[in-house]
């Protein structure tokens, strides 16, 4: 029953979520709440894992916060710098 309700917390954030990355004023609001969404799908993997009796989930999950980690960061430096710091050829004599 307890594994029900943090399910539906998770989907409720979801929601909430997806509702801010409508209404984000800029473009790094609507970054925040897609990582927040990322974050949320993380917790609901293990959650589900747990409940299923299924111990390789909690890998799953941790790699997928890896990649929302990294994808986050890439992200938000392409839309700050306009690059994601790769030389153009002829630039790195």
């Amino acid at each position: 029953m307890m594994m029900i309700a943090a399910l539906v917390a998770c989907a409720v954030s979801i929601v909430l979520a997806l509702i801010r990355t409508g209404l984000g004023p800029t473009a790094f609001d609507r970054i925040l709440a897609v990582n927040a969404i990322g974050t949320v799908i993380i917790l609901a993997i293990a959650l589900h894992g747990f409940v299923m009796g299924r111990p390789e989930f909690i890998d799953i999950s941790i790699l997928y916060a890896v990649i929302n980690f990294i994808g986050t960061f890439a992200v938000l430096k392409l839309f700050s710098t306009g690059s994601l710091g790769d030389a153009k050829r002829g630039d790195n004599k």
